[in-house]
């Protein structure tokens, strides 16, 4: 139970009045080593309770109005904004003051708070236009973390993240959390960790809470399987994953036009429309969530039934990610998978990766024809640009002069004028 964990009472308070009653497998392994000030090296599946880990070290040893202390890398803006909520909930009975920073909306706000903040929750990129600015010191951080570490390798921090570190003091506590652990992970810890406690729970999904199946389609036949799916299955809230934003477009919209209340998820929308998308969700007002890979790493969204591959990932670990968004805390869910043709090559390597599923395959039952409706891509013409002359004068010493729209005028010679591009231009 938490209180064996050597919680201090306010911090134990709080995790109480927060409905926490039972701690997680690296929630248990971890908290005793954080709390002892050791630098830790997490490996555990997203939804496993890493954010209490670590936010339990971080609202015990940091101290009110004593500027910036503790700083949390993460690698998408919305895992920034679901780790500073749960930290400022984990703060309850502290004046801890949390902030979180993150690209695609205006910097000066985030100026602003930076200068009271005593914890701060960043993506690697805005950090580093911060600490270009000189709008964040890092030089009293005492406690660094990277959740979600494996996501921001494979999105190409880790050079970013390397800066980061080295802004940071020597004598810190680091806490590298990830789902694995991977070459680029053992290169970071020996290089800035000193005697780090290895600690795993790599368990991501229960077996007997969830049911994997896969359905053998030709590619013209998935949407109509998967609004037939949708509409008659007995599906709570549900997860459709796609590869592309092209094709989470292309799926909303015909499932809207269907009858299906769906909503999409990808990294082409605004932070403002991200944030409603995954609210609206959260609250039962959208029925399918329909979105790339950037939604099921690190996001903390409950109440999912069933999950949709409308397309397999090409890395079978975001096949893992994708499945850990059902059958948690108890509760059972459904992986379903459609399969044409060219996904097999990215489902084998995920039954080859993960012997133990058992994905067995359905009978793909009678449905509707469903006439797809494409998504209109943004018009590419653009109206060429304009350049304005001074009709008369020369806009070049020694060159002719502009004489009207019929024709370049030589003076110097019989040339007839020649063409480049939408211009005319007088031969020499």
């Amino acid at each position: 139970m938490f209180n064996k964990l050597g919680l201090s009472n306010e911090l134990f308070s709080t995790i109480e009045g927060l409905k926490f009653t039972k701690p997680t497998e690296i929630q248990q392994k971890s908290i005793p080593y954080i709390l002892e000030g050791k630098d830790v090296i997490g490996a555990s599946a997203t939804g496993s309770g890493k954010t209490l880990a670590f936010g339990c070290g971080i609202i015990e040893n940091t101290l009110s109005r004593k500027g910036l202390q503790s700083l949390v890398l993460v690698p998408t803006r919305e895992l920034a904004e679901q780790v500073k909520d749960s930290l400022v909930q984990l703060s309850y009975n502290r004046n801890v003051d949390v902030t979180a920073i993150y690209g695609g909306v205006s910097i000066n706000p985030q100026i602003r708070k930076l200068r009271k903040s005593e914890v701060v929750v960043a993506t690697p990129g805005r950090l580093l236009d911060h600490l270009e600015r000189k709008t964040i010191d890092l030089s009293n951080i005492k406690i660094l973390v990277m959740d979600e570490a494996d996501r921001m390798f494979d999105m190409g921090f880790i050079e970013d993240v390397e800066k980061i570190i080295q802004n940071c003091p020597k004598q810190k506590q680091s806490l590298f959390f990830s789902a694995t652990l991977s070459g680029e992970m053992n290169y970071l810890s020996k290089k800035y960790m000193k005697d780090p406690t290895i600690v795993s729970a790599i368990k991501h999904v229960d077996p007997s809470k969830l049911k994997q199946v896969y359905y053998d389609i030709s590619k013209n036949k998935k949407l109509s399987l998967i609004i037939h799916l949708l509409k008659e299955d007995k599906v709570g809230q549900a997860m459709v994953f796609c590869n592309t934003r092209r094709t989470t477009d292309f799926v909303v919209k015909n499932l809207k036009n269907n009858g299906v209340k769906a909503t999409s998820l990808h990294g082409g929308l605004s932070q403002n429309r991200r944030t409603g998308v995954i609210k609206s969700f959260d609250r039962g007002e959208v029925f399918a969530l329909v979105c790339t890979d950037v939604a099921a790493r690190g996001l903390h969204i409950d109440n999912v039934s069933h999950i949709y591959n409308y397309e397999i990932p090409l890395d079978p670990k975001d096949y893992v990610h994708r499945i850990g968004r059902t059958a948690r805390a108890g509760e059972e869910g459904e992986a379903i998978n459609l399969l044409s043709n060219n996904d097999f090559d990215n489902f084998s390597k995920v039954m080859h990766n993960y012997r133990d599923f058992k994905i067995s395959k359905e009978e793909t039952p009678f449905v509707k024809d469903i006439k797809a409706q494409k998504v209109d891509l943004p018009s590419r013409n653009r109206s060429p640009r304009k350049r304005s002359f001074n009709k008369g004068k020369p806009f070049n010493k020694g060159k002719p002069s502009w004489k009207g729209k019929s024709s370049w005028k030589n003076k110097s010679n019989n040339k007839k004028p020649f063409r480049r591009s939408s211009q005319r231009l007088v031969t020499y």
